[in-house]
């Protein structure tokens, strides 16, 4: 058994029995191919590596046989290996992914010239319905040539889908792994919400009580991070505003934050969404905050707490879809449902995510799904409950 088999589906089986043709060109960006190649077999998929003359010059054949346990082709033969993998033929690839693209690759498949292994693969998979990915990867000079850029965007318009690049100290730098292996599961993966303006405001809101202290809740914002990357895989056109959390979100997601519940409103007005989900931990009471620092020696403090107005109300004039979440302690199944009905009539909400506070920063647990109609159980790991939750959105969006 080739070593790579011992890391296979070691992630997930989201890619289990796609087969990707990884094209390697000649930036030092190649060094990256290793990780990437095993982050995707960590997934299952079986990757075969495709490398340009430049590429061997930057990393060898066999450590990225090594990687993926299929010995990359480094020229065609007379086996036609560029019409058996991309062609039209029932056994081909699922995917063309080019990391790195050099300013050269990007300019040769624009013009549809395929004078190498990897130029040749992306001129037939060009041809026919294949998803093409490529990740630029070059000195910023060469990015912003006109020719490289009008070839880029050709590209663009020929149905590629370009990844970054993340300009750096003068660097037009590759996209990273995580960003690659999203976008890579985001080309394969179900496309339900493909087209679909999705909000995902994550996270716990911090109350002021001075200008040092704060009131706040108990949330890790690990259920925000794994709908993100569900949302994201699943072709959503995806929006996060992110309060404070102790997990990082997925870092190809650009997040907008806020701290404290009424700064929502404003971050609310003129948008429209087909679906907004709301796992963020809002506060229900604030102080009154005072300025400065209350000195640590005064005694005892008193806070006197006011009502927060509630957002979710608010939200629900926004979008077409609105998903709460309801945290309570030590209620039976029955009694949980009812109050999240209750409270679904009265902040205008479609579908709640209910659960006790016990789950709070658990890996795996449970909760119900609830609907006016029905009430489901779903228990496992966080990505897990995201993925169920998503899959009731998709069936509940008009």
């Amino acid at each position: 058994m080739h070593p790579s088999m011992e890391i296979r589906n070691e992630i997930s089986r989201r890619l289990d029995g796609r087969v990707i043709v990884l094209g390697v060109t000649g930036s030092v960006a190649a060094v990256e191919c290793f990780a990437l190649i095993r982050d995707l077999v960590r997934h299952g998929a079986k990757v075969i590596p495709v490398m340009s003359a430049a590429a061997q010059d930057m990393v060898t054949p066999y450590s990225l046989e090594f990687a993926s346990g299929v010995p990359p082709i480094t020229a065609l033969s007379g086996q036609a290996e560029h019409v058996s993998l991309l062609g039209d033929g029932k056994d081909r690839a699922d995917l063309l992914l080019i990391y790195p693209c050099t300013a050269n690759t990007i300019s040769k498949m624009a013009l549809g010239i395929d004078d190498g292994p990897v130029t040749t693969m992306a001129t037939v998979a060009l041809g026919s319905d294949i998803p093409v990915l490529i990740a630029p990867a070059m000195h910023d000079c060469m990015f912003r040539n006109r020719a490289v850029a009008s070839n880029l965007q050709r590209l663009r318009d020929m149905g590629v889908k370009v990844l970054g690049p993340h300009i750096q100290d003068a660097r037009a730098k590759v996209a990273s792994r995580p960003e690659v292996v999203a976008q890579v599961l985001r080309a394969l993966g179900k496309s339900d919400l493909e087209g679909r303006r999705v909000l995902i405001i994550g996270g716990r809101s911090e109350e002021p009580i001075d200008d040092m202290r704060i009131i706040t809740n108990r949330s890790t914002g690990a259920m925000t991070s794994n709908l993100l990357e569900v949302c994201f895989e699943r072709g959503a056109n995806l929006e996060c505003w992110l309060g404070a959390t102790d997990v990082s979100m997925p870092p190809y997601i650009e997040c907008q934050r806020f701290r404290h519940t009424h700064e929502l409103e404003d971050l609310a007005k003129g948008k429209e969404f087909d679906m907004v989900i709301v796992p963020a931990a809002l506060a229900d009471f604030a102080p009154q905050p005072q300025k400065g620092k209350i000195p640590s020696d005064a005694g005892d403090l008193t806070l006197r707490l006011s009502t927060v107005p509630k957002f979710l109300p608010h939200m629900a004039g926004h979008c077409r879809l609105l998903v709460a979440f309801k945290a309570e302690s030590g209620m039976s199944d029955e009694d949980l449902i009812a109050r999240s009905r209750q409270r679904m009539e009265a902040q205008g909400s479609q579908l709640t995510v209910a659960n006790d506070i016990s789950m709070v920063g658990q890996d795996n647990g449970r909760i119900l799904l609830v609907t006016a109609q029905e009430a489901k159980e779903v228990a496992g790991d966080k990505r897990a409950m995201a993925e169920a939750i998503i899959d009731a959105c998709v069936d509940l969006l008009p």
